[in-house]
């Protein structure tokens, strides 16, 4: 997903190429994956010639919160906070890292 978010559309070969140096696969491997991510709705195609070109059909935020929020679901109790305090137990992040995120928040809610 990295690579198509990064430079899609692509097509399987893209994908190949750019990941053979370190996730060598054959092409029909790269198009089972690209399939899957597919019916999982994490890329839509459409046909150029004979190739499928994929591209992502949700920016690389939104699928990433929305992962997070499965995991505050299911681990968290639906807590975000407790994901955080585990987070800074674990030495996920930092104090440091805390308070820019603090100010991050504090400058998107002022905007809103």
């Amino acid at each position: 997903m990295d690579y198509v978010w990064a430079n899609g559309p692509v097509t399987s070969e893209d994908c190949r190429k750019a990941l053979q140096n370190t996730w060598p696969m054959k092409d029909s491997t790269v198009r089972t994956v690209l399939r899957r991510l597919e019916a999982k709705g994490f890329l839509t195609h459409a046909i150029e010639g004979r190739a499928f070109v994929y591209q992502a059909a949700e920016h690389q935020r939104s699928v990433a919160a929305r992962a997070v929020k499965n995991i505050i679901d299911r681990f968290c109790g639906g807590s975000a906070e407790q994901l955080v305090i585990g987070m800074v137990d674990h030495e996920v992040l930092t104090p440091k890292q805390l308070d820019k995120l603090a100010k991050k928040i504090a400058e998107r809610k002022g905007q809103k």
